[in-house]
């Protein structure tokens, strides 16, 4: 892929209902994943795999913490004279349209229109993947498609929000789009991934905008069908829909499979991330550790199985940590024991505490608290 003949969109705050939990002080970009990532360097880093150097984070709010994260994109090798990272804010006052898409795109207009690409690569930052959007854009030209949309087949996922589901034909072309139907069995489903002409997505919100029409999925997409060649790119690699605190926990415990392992982080399509510089994890005398993912800094005394552990979480010693993901500077006293929770960033779980929640319904315990 030519670097620069596409351009690159993310919208960060994405679906961020579903998951408010995590996302009650943060973005869904910004959302902390195996122990030393965050859900937007996914597509950030895919995007930087397939050659595209121009890449613009359109965010609504919350963001304090993504532009911590992102800082000047160096991690990317975005940090350029040229082209590299640009946050788009939210250029108008409050938005009376909810999180849309439409809305977004139509406040990023000067940014679309300044840019000198062909192309435009929009993307959502729920989905935890590593794609090659190289094969995307040949298959567009091949094609001679408009519209090119990123899709798999399979059951839909449980609470996806705003499920889009496509009719595929059997040359690849998109007959017909349902938003939020009641599918059972495999179906065709949208990944929340487009890749557009850039003349044409700018004409096609300036129509929507013109209407008073901002859903994305039914005004833009759903209705312009007809009118424009429209294909499909089935993507058969692993990928996780974070539609929910059960879903997020299940893409977590996914990464103890070795072949989840492998294929998203393919050595030869590396998913970057901001590097945070500290000491080795620490492993005490009395410590085990077992089919787990413990980051730099932290500190084991006691027993941490089939765990997601991030940068510095210190476990005491006599603690059980099982089926758990213990996010950013947690503290776990000694004594205590842990079964299926979600401990978010700075928790302090005091002596000899006893917290079990379910595969299905994790316990949640919320950024800062004490417990």
């Amino acid at each position: 892929m030519r670097g620069n003949n596409v351009l690159g969109l993310i919208f960060s705050n994405v679906h961020e209902e579903k998951v408010r939990e995590l996302t009650e002080n943060r973005t869904m970009g910004s959302v902390p994943f195996g122990g030393r990532y965050c859900l937007i360097d996914f597509p950030l880093s895919n995007m930087v795999n397939s050659g595209i150097n121009k890449v613009g984070v359109v965010t609504k709010g919350n963001y304090q913490s993504l532009m911590d994260h992102l800082g000047s994109g160096k991690a990317w090798d975005l940090s350029r004279k040229r082209e590299g990272l640009f946050l788009l804010p939210p250029f108008e006052g409050e938005s009376v349209n909810g999180n849309s898409r439409v809305e977004s795109l139509s406040c990023a207009q000067a940014f679309l229109q300044n840019s000198k690409e062909e192309y435009v690569l929009l993307t959502d930052s729920d989905t935890v993947c590593n794609i090659d959007y190289g094969d995307v854009l040949a298959q567009h030209v091949k094609t001679r498609a408009d519209i090119t949309v990123i899709c798999r087949c399979g059951r839909l996922p449980d609470k996806i929000c705003g499920p889009t589901v496509y009719t595929v034909g059997p040359d690849g072309r998109v007959r017909d789009l349902l938003v939020n139907p009641r599918t059972e069995g495999e179906c065709c489903y949208g990944m929340g991934m487009m890749l557009i002409r850039r003349e044409l997505l700018i004409r096609l919100v300036d129509d929507c905008v013109s209407r008073n029409l901002y859903n994305f999925e039914r005004d833009l997409l759903q209705r312009n069908i007809p009118n424009y060649r429209v294909f499909s790119y089935e993507f058969k690699g692993f990928a996780k829909i974070i539609c929910s605190g059960v879903a997020y926990f299940e893409a977590n415990m996914a990464l103890m499979l070795p072949d989840v392992r492998a294929q998203l982080f393919d050595p030869s399509r590396p998913i970057y991330t901001r590097v945070r510089d500290d000491m080795p994890a620490r492993y005490g005398l009395g410590a085990s550790v077992s089919n787990s993912l413990i980051a730099d800094g932290c500190v084991i005394d006691g027993e941490v199985r089939n765990s997601v552990l991030s940068r510095g979480v210190r476990v005491g010693k006599g603690t059980v940590v099982e089926n758990c993901v213990i996010l950013q500077d947690s503290v776990v006293r000694p004594d205590s024991r842990l079964n299926y929770v979600i401990a978010d960033k700075d928790v302090l779980i005091k002596n000899g505490r006893s917290l079990l929640g379910f595969e299905s319904y994790p316990v949640y315990i919320a950024k800062g608290s004490v417990v």
